[in-house]
């Protein structure tokens, strides 16, 4: 046994008291507290383009979208996103045909949404075109793997066909299929027999590498086709161009809503949709009218191009919130004033009018011959006189004057000489 000296069994029984301890007491790692002056995350307060562009706070004095639904067939819509929470319905997933659509795996949903029913916050300049509205969301976007996401024309159809029937206010489509498919076109018409209006986005395969091909269902009649245009009013160079183009909106860089949280700076044809699907709401709070007057009232009241009042890379022109719900375009055809009913014209007023029109047309025909006749007259009293005197011969003109210069200069005058 080895001796041990008071002071070490002193810190013999110091070392076996902190062992215990450690032992007991689980070891909490130090959390250093934040400096002031450290940096803090960037916040982008600047308003974004596309709303110095639109200028929607105009419209909000007419018309905020209040109480009007939006179902947006996307990816879903991330209903957590703090500038987004409480304007997102529970929604419906049309790809596995059971649960909601208030999740968004994508953001591509999130994105859309963001522009069109956004809330203001203290982190950015942000606000969305129709802040009053509410979104319903309808995942109609899969994914296989880490490719891009497909959307399958049966889940697109399905997705319609069940916004229709919630008696949604507007349908907004920011996804394209390249096929024309029966099931999407029914889907579609069933919408304009409800008297929904359909935004669908023209696609963003209208790049010089690309074919443009024509997009579903903005092609279809009586949906509105929507191009995108970038921070200069230049058509974004992937929007897709053609007949199907019914109105521009912004849809390059734009700030929007990103999933879980933040912002991000998102392009495509789909947020463009998003902005004049948002217009929509805003137009049928402040008007009652129906899906045809929707879209003749978006392009009535468009904002021109560079292209001008109208062209398939812009459509109409840009999409106007405060012209679409400040003044109303009328479609109606004139009418008859209330208790008027007309009559058929009599006998002697259809013989008279017969008889005006052919002396009508007999007084042109006499007219015509009588002024040919005068410049018959003028004519023939300038040239008789002329042929008379000249016995009917023409006339030549006399011969020039033969002016012979001297072969040798003359000798020079001095100034004081005698000529």
């Amino acid at each position: 046994m080895i001796p041990v000296s008071g002071a070490n069994q002193l810190a013999l029984a110091l070392g076996l008291v902190c062992a215990l301890a450690t032992s007991v007491v689980p070891a909490v790692p130090a959390v250093a507290a934040p400096a002031a002056n450290c940096a803090q995350p960037p916040q982008d307060q600047a308003t974004p383009w596309a709303q110095d562009m639109l200028n929607a706070e105009n419209a909000w004095v007419l018309s905020r979208g209040g109480s009007r639904r939006i179902a947006l067939l996307d990816s879903g819509v991330d209903a957590a996103q703090p500038q987004l929470a409480g304007r997102v319905d529970a929604g419906f997933d049309a790809v596995t045909r059971t649960g909601k659509g208030d999740t968004d795996c994508f953001g591509t949903g999130t994105e859309v949404a963001g522009v069109m029913v956004a809330r203001t916050s203290p982190d950015n300049g942000l606000v969305g075109i129709a802040p009053d509205a509410r979104v319903v969301p309808v995942r109609v976007v899969a994914s296989k793997g880490f490719g891009a996401p497909e959307v399958d024309p049966a889940a697109l159809a399905r997705g319609i066909t069940w916004a229709v029937q919630q008696q949604v206010d507007v349908i907004c489509i920011p996804v394209a299929i390249y096929t024309d498919d029966p099931r999407v076109a029914t889907a579609i018409q069933d919408a304009a027999t409800a008297g929904i209006p359909v935004i669908a986005a023209v696609g963003d395969r209208g790049g010089s590498n690309d074919t443009n091909p024509p997009p579903y269902p903005a092609s279809y009649p009586g949906v509105i086709g929507v191009g995108a245009i970038d921070a200069a009013g230049i058509r974004w160079q992937n929007s897709a161009h053609g007949g199907y183009v019914d109105i521009s909106a912004p849809g390059a860089a734009v700030l929007t809503t990103w999933r879980g949280q933040g912002t991000v700076a998102a392009s495509g044809t789909g947020i463009a949709a998003g902005f004049v699907a948002a217009t929509a709401a805003l137009v049928l709070r402040r008007w009652t009218i129906g899906p045809g007057q929707v879209r003749a009232q978006l392009r009535a009241t468009a904002l021109p191009s560079v292209a001008g009042p109208h062209s398939e890379d812009y459509g109409a022109g840009i999409v106007n919130p405060y012209g679409a719900v400040s003044e109303l375009a009328s479609t109606a055809s004139p009418s008859a004033p209330p208790g008027y009913t007309p009559r058929a014209p009599s006998r002697a007023e259809q013989d008279w009018a017969a008889a005006w029109t052919s002396s009508h047309n007999l007084a042109l025909v006499l007219g015509a011959v009588a002024l040919g006749l005068v410049l018959l007259i003028l004519v023939a009293a300038v040239a008789i006189p002329r042929g008379r005197r000249r016995s009917w011969r023409p006339t030549l003109a006399p011969p020039p004057v033969d002016r012979p210069e001297q072969d040798e200069p003359s000798p020079p005058v001095l100034l004081f000489d005698d000529v």
